[in-house]
């Protein structure tokens, strides 16, 4: 893609000489002062990051202009630092993240509002607090704040949120987040959900749960496909043998766990998942075989997808095709690609960017119900 945009940028001059942008500043591209003299002995100056370093240094040296290193590489931005250049991370895509819209808040109202929530099943509230798409509220009594009720913003109205006494296959909600989370989840008008939450809070399972339950019952969606990107936790295995699917089952055994515990805890079902991606209603893909897809009727969960950067949450949202609903679940406290954080995800980007659009709805997940083990693990460490 960058190669591409250089290409068309030869059109308005020569690279070499520079050109100037229309946002402002010239640009070229600098093949020079590689040899640096009083570079650090420790650093092998034929090494691309390291290259990459001498030219900023020796600029910095010959100009009297603001010589800046951008890169989005933690460890070159350290040696540059070491270095005693002026290094920064990309800015423009980043967000917030310690006010990452959660999609819901608390909200106080007059005892009169709340009575007529209850009453008649939904309410317009008097005041506009600037409320948006989706986005979940627990009314307060002003008078009583003990005095509460669930709601979802819909329209110009506040609804109720539905209790999901049944659950979906098997699996009933144990805290309000979750119960938010089932009501997006379970909404096929809704085609966009984000989950975001700690390690064990049921991001996945949740998601799995109602789309097994929308494909295998409600018949809505003719497959679930999941995919999570291929992005090791620590060094790589390197190469697996064997087909597509037995190259991916150490990637997507996570899935398979959570997939497993929903049949075995659910009694009316004789199917299996290995039987389910027999018959090709659930599919395992990993994100590197999207692109190019055109994916419709269909239950998406994207696992992981902190790990995506926006650019390829982009391409995985672009595949989506009529009749089809995708889910992005994952952790931003967690992530193991190394150019990515908290601010700069995919997923994150996508839950602000959303936030204002009818067709999404986001929730962040506090509490965790995996294990007391795992809750304490997730807040401690």
């Amino acid at each position: 893609m960058i190669s591409k945009q250089l290409d068309d940028l030869r059109d308005v001059g020569r690279l070499s000489q520079g050109i100037m942008l229309p946002g402002g500043g010239r640009m070229w591209i600098e093949l020079n002062h590689r040899q640096c003299i009083d570079f650090p002995d420790g650093l092998d100056p034929e090494k691309y990051d390291n290259r990459i370093l001498a030219v900023a240094h020796n600029l910095a040296r010959e100009n009297t202009e603001h010589v800046i290193l951008v890169t989005k590489d933690l460890n070159l931005r350290i040696k540059a630092d070491v270095m005693g250049i002026i290094a920064e991370d990309f800015s423009n895509d980043k967000v917030d993240y310690v006010s990452l819209y959660p999609g819901f808040r608390d909200l106080y109202v007059s005892a009169a509002e709340l009575d007529a929530f209850y009453r008649d099943g939904g309410v317009v509230l008097e005041s506009n607090p600037g409320l948006f798409p989706n986005e979940f509220l627990v009314l307060r009594n002003r008078e009583n704040p003990s005095q509460s009720a669930l709601g979802r913003h819909l329209g110009d109205a506040i609804s109720p949120v539905h209790k999901h006494g049944d659950g979906y296959f098997g699996v009933r909600a144990r805290n309000k987040e979750q119960r938010f989370a089932l009501e997006l989840l379970s909404d096929d008008f809704v085609p966009v959900v984000t989950l975001l939450g700690k390690a064990g809070t049921g991001k996945t399972l949740l998601a799995m749960a109602v789309g097994l339950e929308k494909v295998l019952e409600e018949k809505a969606y003719g497959r679930l496909l999941v995919t999570r990107p291929v992005i090791p936790m620590g060094d790589d295995l390197g190469y697996l043998p064997g087909s597509k699917e037995e190259k991916l089952r150490p990637w997507m055994q996570p899935i398979f766990d959570n997939l497993e515990y929903l049949f075995r805890t659910r009694l009316k079902t004789d199917s299996s998942p290995e039987e389910l991606l027999c018959e090709g209603i659930l599919e395992m893909e990993a994100l590197t075989y999207i692109r190019g897809r055109s994916i419709p009727n269909q239950f998406i969960v994207c696992d992981e997808a902190q790990n995506l950067s926006p650019n390829m949450v982009k391409a995985l949202i672009t595949r989506v095709g009529a009749g089809s609903k995708i889910v992005f679940t994952g952790d931003a406290e967690q992530i193991d690609h190394p150019y990515l954080d908290a601010s700069s995800n995919g997923l994150t980007c996508l839950v602000e960017r959303f936030k204002n659009e009818t067709i999404a709805g986001h929730v962040t997940l506090v509490k965790g119900e995996r294990s007391e083990v795992a809750e304490i693990g997730a807040r401690l460490l």
